[in-house]
């Protein structure tokens, strides 16, 4: 129907469930897709999603980001190739992506601009396109984790994306504030209706370690991540804190220098998809 929006939980329409999977590229291949979401921005899901790539990578396995951020990239930076550029494959419309230092490959919006700060000004549908073409027009080389870092909230391109790619589980990324829970829920439940597994939740600045007597002071007040994860019965992966070290190494564009033990149990968790 031409007014369809695509979403059949809530469709009276008795027409027959369409595929809007896309596929990769011939030459392509990825193995398992584990989206990255929050409900709201400044979360830290760009850092989860760089550290979990990396951790993963150092695991012996090939690993894979797809900045599904369109109009607020920021993945490059975290890897220090802020400014390098996408190339074209040649005889062929497509893409190679950057590849970081320890092989991770990656593909966002700032690969394509004239200028990293050149600001993206598209609406809805153009963006969510872009999105769908990284994973259509890029060669990815023998992924076997692609992780994508999705917009916050749950509008056109989180929609595309779960949707458009075959996303094999999402990690929710969430901080301790309580306003944090609505937010939370939304992506669950938008989760849940598009019947997309959750694989758990991480909370980042979880806490401050006191550098003289190593108590943990909780800054945001107390954590609802085990409220939330009982009431939707979703394991909780990781409590990260904040650490100097890690903003650190972002800023610096080394983040794969970050070990970051407190992603084990949500490493093992994406490994378990293999």
């Amino acid at each position: 129907m031409a007014d369809c929006n695509h979403n059949c939980s809530s469709c009276n329409e008795k027409c027959e469930k369409r595929d809007f999977h896309v596929n990769l590229h011939p030459k392509s291949s990825v193995k398992k897709v584990i989206g990255i979401v929050s409900g709201k921005g400044g979360v830290g899901k760009s850092l989860v999603t760089s550290l979990l790539a990396s951790k993963i990578n150092k695991a012996g396995f090939k690993s894979a980001i797809l900045d599904a951020d369109i109009t607020g990239p920021s993945i490059p930076e975290s890897f220090g190739v802020g400014q390098m550029r996408a190339t074209a494959v040649d005889g062929e419309e497509a893409l190679n992506p950057v590849i970081t230092d320890s092989g991770i490959q990656l593909m966002s919006m700032n690969f394509l601009l004239q200028n990293e700060t050149d600001p993206v000004i598209w609406r809805g549908p153009v963006i969510a396109g872009a999105v769908k073409q990284f994973w259509t027009d890029v060669i990815w080389q023998d992924v076997d984790f692609m992780f994508v870092d999705m917009p916050p909230g749950t509008g056109d391109v989180p929609l595309t994306v779960f949707q458009s790619l075959p996303i094999d589980g999402i990690i929710v990324v969430s901080s301790p504030q309580q306003l944090v829970r609505v937010i939370v829920e939304k992506a669950v439940n938008m989760a849940n209706m598009m019947n997309i597994p959750i694989l758990g939740l991480v909370e980042n600045m979880s806490y401050v370690k006191c550098p003289d007597c190593n108590k943990e002071i909780t800054v945001f007040g107390k954590s609802n991540i085990d409220a939330i994860a009982k009431d939707f019965n979703i394991p909780v992966l990781a409590r990260i804190p904040m650490e100097e070290s890690t903003s650190q190494a972002v800023d610096a564009g080394d983040i794969e220098s970050v070990e970051c033990p407190y992603l084990d149990v949500a490493v093992e968790t994406v490994k378990k998809l293999l």
